[in-house]
């Protein structure tokens, strides 16, 4: 006999904030869309890391770093990338 699961029904939000990682899963999804964003528009522009790296007066490995999304990546770091393919980066309180 299966017992009910006691999250069917609830939304992923409501999920999320009673298992206490509500904030933190959406910030990796926030900075996992940029980074694809970012990955897109470089590909569009026919861009390499490897020039968007010298660009941004960093190594190859920290833009793997920023393009994957892993680490704590700043708000400016992300600007200086964006601003660097043509785009700007927009951040709103909703």
């Amino acid at each position: 006999m299966s017992t009910k699961n006691p999250h069917w029904g609830t939304t992923l939000d409501a999920f999320l904030a009673e298992d206490g990682t509500r904030e933190t899963t959406k910030a990796e999804a926030i900075n996992r869309v940029v980074a694809w964003q970012l990955t897109r528009e470089m590909e569009r522009q026919g861009i390499t890391k490897a020039a968007l790296a010298k660009k941004m007066h960093t190594s190859r490995a920290q833009l793997d770093r920023i393009l994957k999304a892993k680490g704590n990546i700043t708000i400016e770091t992300l600007q200086r990338a964006a601003a660097l393919v043509g785009r700007e980066l927009r951040l709103d309180l909703v």
